[in-house]
């Protein structure tokens, strides 16, 4: 459109003033004819620039309303959609969790799901814990995972013993759950020494190479 303005905005420019005018010259308000018995609607009075800029405000602030709601309602959608699609992954990766681990030699005896907290001022979550006697593997799970995502979930694991003392004398291992990965973020986590679990179909499976070595934290 030639003219995409914020409401209030009134054009000061008067060459635009008349383009705009001209555009819209032909337009005409709607008056009752009450001199009937049966009031008519005509078309009887051409409107002036300044009712035809009200009426530019009052649409585009209806517009503006009902994009914001219809905007609101995707997020919603989307937040749903993405929680929902994180629940499976968490479970699919929690049935096969204890066996994937084995057989990397790391001998888990339980899986304890959302650990979360607050310690020193500072609130933090984790998706999934295997644990035994030793060792513990923290699993952080994402539909998508990105570079960022392995960034700071490398923040937290440095912070897991502050956070949840009762593992201070054990030794942590890291883990990044997901059905897709984006840029680099899979080099990346196996540079960091994380294990790789990838979601496929009704299971998953750790995708680290044979020689990989979990770096522990």
């Amino acid at each position: 459109m030639p003219f995409a303005l914020e409401v209030g905005c009134y054009p000061k420019n008067k060459i635009f003033r008349r383009f705009l005018y001209f555009c819209i010259k032909d337009a005409f308000i709607m008056e009752k004819d009450n001199s009937s018995e049966e009031p008519t609607v005509q078309y009887t009075r051409p409107l002036d620039f300044d009712q035809v800029w009200k009426m530019f405000q009052e649409t585009d602030k209806f517009l503006s309303e009902k994009f914001r709601e219809t905007d609101k309602k995707i997020k919603a959608l989307a937040d749903l959609f993405t929680t929902q699609w994180g629940k499976l992954v968490e479970s699919l990766v929690e049935g096969d969790l204890i066996r994937l681990l084995k057989i990397r030699g790391i001998k888990v005896e339980s899986v304890l799901q959302r650990r979360r907290g607050s310690k020193e001022g500072e609130n933090y979550e984790f998706d999934l814990i295997a644990v035994n006697g030793e060792e513990i593997v923290i699993v952080e799970v994402k539909t998508t995972l990105r570079p960022q995502d392995v960034r700071d979930f490398q923040l937290k694991l440095r912070k897991a013993k502050v956070f949840m003392s009762e593992y201070r004398e054990r030794i942590i291992y890291g883990a990044v759950a997901f059905i897709t990965s984006q840029g680099e973020s899979d080099r990346m986590s196996e540079k960091l020494g994380l294990f790789m679990i990838r979601a496929t179909g009704s299971s998953a499976s750790i995708v680290n190479g044979e020689d990989f070595k979990p770096k522990q934290f």
